[in-house]
């Protein structure tokens, strides 16, 4: 059983910083994508940013040149390194792994992140 397991949310003020982990533990193909979701009140969960064991990364445009995403694919762990924060940013946090040959998605348990208007 894949289990992923988050930290780093809190509160920040606005123009501050913060990282997110997220470590993933079970039998995990090589081949897959690690990803960081968010889902604010009232609002559908949506892509942040994700990169697959191969490199291949993409951001969302709310977040291109605040956020930046990093794995260790030894250590099957992913970061999100997030500057710049805004109101707008604030949600919950979801650390997600696909492992497209198996058809299989695992998300974390959420992580807040506030950043006070």
């Amino acid at each position: 059983q894949v289990q992923l397991v988050e930290s780093g949310g809190g509160l920040v003020q606005p123009g501050g910083s913060l990282r997110l982990s997220c470590a993933a533990s079970g039998i995990i193909l090589k081949l897959n994508a690690m990803a960081w979701y968010r889902q604010a009140p009232g609002k559908e969960r949506e892509l942040v940013a994700r990169k697959t064991n191969e490199g291949n990364t993409m951001y969302a445009d709310s977040v291109k040149g605040r956020f930046t995403i990093s794995r260790d694919n030894a250590k099957n762990t992913v970061t999100l390194q997030m500057n710049s924060l805004k109101p707008d940013d604030t949600a919950v946090y979801y650390c997600n792994l696909e492992i497209p040959l198996k058809r299989l998605t695992y998300w974390g348990q959420g992580t807040q992140v506030t950043v006070p208007s």
